[in-house]
C-alpha cells in the first residue's frame, strides 16, 4: 500500500526504541501483517503471519516506558501489550487520529513523518473476524520490511 516513515524517539524512550530497532534489524517483522485495523483508532501489527500463526519476539517482554512529552497523537507509533503494562514485546500500533486516553498507559515511541496517507488507507480497509480475531483485514496488509535509517 506504500511506505510509512516514522521518527523514533531514542532519547526519550531508549529501551522501547532499542527493542523495536533490534527486531527490525533482525528482519523479525518481514512478512507479518497488520492484523488489527480499526478506522479512527489504530492499525496494529508485528505479531502474526497472514495465516494467523503467532510470531513471538525472541527477546521476550519489555517494561512499560513512557515520557511526558510523548503523546498518542495522530500518527504516533506505540507498543501493543496485554492488560499487563510490562507485557509489550514485538507488536506495535500506529494511531489513526489522536488517542489521548492511551497516554501514560502504552509506550508511544515515535511518530509518522511520511506516509500518513498510507496509515489512512490501511485504516480504511474492510475487516472481518479471521483466525479467531476481530478487526482482521479481509485482504492481508503485509509488512514487507522495516528498515532503520540512521542520521
Amino acid at each position: 500500500m506504500g511506505v510509512i516513515k516514522v521518527e523514533l524517539y531514542t532519547d526519550k524512550l531508549p529501551n522501547t526504541t532499542a527493542n523495536f530497532i533490534k527486531l527490525a534489524e533482525d528482519g523479525f517483522y518481514n512478512g507479518l501483517v497488520f492484523h488489527r485495523v480499526i478506522k479512527g483508532f489504530v492499525i496494529q501489527g508485528g505479531g502474526y503471519y497472514p495465516n494467523g500463526t503467532l510470531k513471538e519476539s525472541p527477546y521476550g517482554t519489555i517494561k512499560l516506558e513512557t515520557h511526558p512529552d510523548v503523546k498518542h497523537v495522530d500518527g504516533a507509533i506505540s507498543m501493543a501489550r496485554t492488560m499487563d503494562p510490562d507485557s509489550a514485546s514485538s507488536q506495535f500500533f500506529i494511531c489513526d487520529g489522536a488517542q489521548p486516553h492511551l497516554d501514560g498507559q502504552y509506550a508511544a515511541f515515535g511518530k509518522v513523518i511520511e506516509g500518513i496517507d498510507v496509515v489512512r488507507a490501511i485504516a480504511s480497509v474492510e475487516t472481518t473476524t479471521k483466525h479467531g480475531m476481530q478487526d482482521w483485514p479481509v485482504e492481508d496488509v503485509i509488512i514487507n520490511s522495516i528498515t532503520i535509517e540512521y542520521p
